[in-house]
């Protein structure tokens, strides 16, 4: 058993020499970290967040400029241009396109696939997975809930069991929590065909995130990270994991002041839902790119409490591959251990680990 093996169908389907995709993070994931992840064997991912269709042209070309290898961008299905920022990813030509937030349109899904595109979509339960492979989805990203950002209720490793044996027709990556290289290996034995790691990722060398925002996930430990609580079940706002700070505080103020105005007919749950949208979208560019950490949004998995040092992505993923390639040496000098128990005739002699 090689790792080579264990990802062969997820670095054959991106086109990588790793089958690590990089976790789409506003304002983090831009052209410099994207293009660092490709240069060094895996596949980066832009976020398009709520880039404008101009900006996004912008934003491909540079970073093709700045690789030869291949990388995605991550559009928001809700996005109100969502079919002009289909149309940049055409016109550029760009391989794998990442439609996340629900269920994606099928317009926007028949558009990048008639251009010759990949579509991958996250699927947070195994029935909706299987209905995303009938739409036609080449591949399936399963993220669990310690991810940081926009979370599900459900953890990765009860996902990948519920998803992985039953899903079989597309490469399926998995996500969340994923901080060492002997958890890539464990989901890959699993039937995943990668993996996808965003927070890891923050402290990169060639993260343009503030340093103060990098030295907040350098301090952090994994229970500092915490999932938003939703205040009113008629407000389904979905939860969203964030290192605990004054603006985890004032999210739930906020809440309570959208319940207000619905309740008083100021404005529809839609518009509410709307505005707490754009609560953490501001706030993550205010701890993001202005470095304020206390009122800004840190949002950030639970493999937060893995980093301890800002390194350069080559060191980070490099440090990742020596240990999934450690972790996999023990496991096949294990396998060609035996046990004798009495008798030493062959008969007697039980091997144990895979056969």
């Amino acid at each position: 058993m090689t790792l080579q093996h264990l990802w062969q169908r997820g670095c054959s389907f991106l086109g990588t020499e790793y089958a690590i995709l990089g976790g789409a993070m506003t304002w983090v994931s831009e052209r410099n970290l994207v293009a660092a992840i490709s240069n060094t064997g895996g596949f980066g991912v832009i976020a398009a967040g709520a880039m404008s269709p101009d900006l996004l042209d912008e934003e491909i070309q540079a970073t093709a400029q700045m690789t030869q290898r291949p990388f995605g961008v991550n559009l928001i299905t809700m996005h109100p241009e969502l079919d002009a920022l289909v149309s940049i990813c055409a016109k550029n030509q760009v391989g794998h396109v990442v439609l996340a937030g629900g269920l994606p349109p099928a317009s926007a899904m028949a558009n990048v696939k008639a251009y010759g595109g990949k579509v991958l979509c996250f699927t947070p339960t195994l029935a909706f997975g299987k209905k995303l492979v009938k739409m036609g989805v080449d591949a399936l990203i399963v993220e669990g809930n310690e991810a940081g950002g926009h979370v599900g209720p459900v953890s990765a490793s009860i996902l990948a069991q519920e998803i992985l044996p039953v899903i079989r027709d597309v490469p399926i990556f998995i996500a969340g929590g994923i901080g060492r290289g002997e958890a890539i290996v464990t989901y890959l034995e699993l039937g995943a065909s990668g993996v996808q790691l965003g927070t890891r990722f923050v402290c990169a060398t060639e993260s343009q995130a503030h340093p103060r925002f990098k030295q907040a996930f350098i301090r952090a430990n994994a229970r500092d990270a915490v999932s938003s609580v939703q205040l009113d079940p008629r407000f389904p706002v979905i939860p969203v994991r964030a290192l605990a700070n004054e603006a985890t505080r004032r999210f739930f103020e906020k809440q309570k002041e959208m319940i207000g105005c619905v309740d008083r007919g100021e404005m529809d749950l839609k518009q509410a839902q709307l505005e707490v949208e754009r609560f953490w979208a501001g706030s993550l560019r205010r701890a993001v790119v202005d470095g304020d950490v206390e009122n800004g949004s840190l949002m950030a998995g639970q493999s937060v409490g893995m980093i301890s040092q800002e390194q350069t992505t080559a060191e980070i993923i490099e440090e990742l591959i020596a240990q999934a390639n450690h972790f996999i040496d023990r496991k096949n000098q294990g396998q060609q251990h035996t046990v004798v128990t009495g008798d030493p005739s062959p008969e007697r002699i039980i091997s144990y680990g895979r056969p």
